[in-house]
């Protein structure tokens, strides 16, 4: 296989968590979040990859002492964050070095599995773009302003983004070369701005962003049931 660098995004602060702890590092399943999912990636792709976990600076002191406390065995290399997620990646590409292709994930999606992430690496090559996406379940409206109460969507034509989106190195530099705009929400969105199609591919309803109390309660359920 291809040489693969793996960016692991983690500079959010917990707001919605509500908690002092950054979310990225809070316990799940006795162990902070990051490790597992870094250990996701570890488990899925052997030592074929460059794993880069991009963090605040004033959270590297922090992270160094958990992985002595819980004794991380994994290797990785950690680059500072920037002001946004769009300046965090930008500053892992600074790190993937001759990488044919890049992956990036949320940092707090702790529960990807190794077959999804095998199935985007091998797709990617195919196609040189991929996100995983699944089908929303939930009925659907869309509002044409925040004060009315909106219209049906055919929710079939809709699709709920995940990550690891895994692109060709190239094309991934050459699409954060761009300015930052709002409408950057994932590395998807960068790379069509730059004029490239992105494939998708099966995701996982089990692969969830952790971003409140009542997401880590599920992240445990998911934990216990492949226990």
């Amino acid at each position: 296989m291809n040489r693969i660098a793996v960016i692991i995004v983690a500079g959010g602060q917990g707001t919605r968590m509500g908690t002092e702890m950054p979310k990225q590092f809070l316990l799940l399943d006795g162990i902070p979040m990051l490790f597992h999912t870094l250990r996701a990636f570890v488990s899925a792709l052997g030592d074929r990859l460059r794993l880069i976990l991009v963090l605040p600076e004033e959270h590297r002191e922090l992270w160094s002492r958990l992985c002595r406390q819980y004794v991380l065995e994994v290797p990785h290399e950690v680059c500072p964050g920037g002001a946004n997620r769009f300046e965090s990646v930008r500053n892992g590409l600074e790190r993937i070095g001759d990488a044919e292709w890049v992956a990036v994930h949320d940092g707090v999606r702790p529960l990807v599995s190794c077959e999804v992430i095998r199935r985007v690496i091998a797709e990617v090559q195919q196609y040189g773009a991929v996100i995983p996406v699944v089908r929303p379940v939930d009925s659907l409206r869309y509002l044409e302003n925040p004060d009315t109460s909106g219209r049906i969507v055919d929710r079939s034509r809709f699709r709920i983004v995940q990550t690891p989106q895994v692109f060709r190195a190239d094309w991934l530099r050459e699409a954060y070369g761009r300015p930052y705009t709002p409408e950057f929400t994932d590395d998807a969105s960068v790379v069509e701005a730059s004029g490239r199609t992105v494939a998708l591919c099966a995701g996982d309803y089990a692969n969830i962003k952790i971003t409140t109390p009542t997401d880590l309660l599920f992240a445990e359920a998911i934990l216990k049931s492949r226990k």
